[in-house]
């Protein structure tokens, strides 16, 4: 397996499995730390009909209901085409969404990776960049998006992001 994930940054484990986000949308992670401090797995068996990961671990689920579309990216500096996967990927939470159907987007924490593809879900259905930011944080937790890179990327948007860092040599 690919290392996808810097490490320990100093922030707190989540405190959930996972929250929703907006009506039907739902971010999380593959661990999250419960009220002893204790870090727990989180196992998604068949509570959402689209689970989007973008860090997998053996174990974890889905269930065999839920369908599951995976595009690992690291928790760092994206090249242009991790950029564009993340926009795939809101595409496909969005277009879930508006199918009716409950999505949850997971990373290994459900803070940074998963935050990024979550808000531009929203940009996309109309939030500006720092509201989409403010709700995932709202919703997930103030340690959310704390990858400045992500936020600039959201900020700028994402194929402008995608443009710039393709010219890097």
């Amino acid at each position: 397996m690919r290392k996808t994930r810097r490490g320990d940054r100093g922030v707190p484990g989540p405190a959930s499995p996972w929250d929703e986000i907006a009506p039907g949308l739902w971010m999380g992670g593959h661990y999250w730390t419960d009220l002893a401090g204790e870090l727990r797995p989180v196992v998604v068996a068949d509570e959402f009909d689209l689970v989007i990961s973008l860090f997998t671990r053996t174990g974890h689920g889905p269930g065999p209901r839920a369908e599951h579309i995976v595009g690992e990216i690291p928790d760092a500096e994206l090249t242009a085409d991790q950029l564009h996967t993340v926009q795939r990927l809101a595409r496909v939470a969005g277009l879930a969404l508006d199918s009716g159907l409950t999505t949850l987007v997971r990373c290994h924490s459900g803070y940074n990776r998963s935050g990024l593809v979550v808000a531009q879900c929203l940009v996309d259905r109309g939030l500006t960049p720092d509201e989409a930011v403010a709700r995932v944080r709202r919703g997930r937790s103030p340690w959310a998006l704390h990858n400045e890179a992500f936020t600039s990327y959201l900020t700028a948007g994402l194929d402008v992001a995608a443009l710039l860092v393709g010219l890097d040599p």
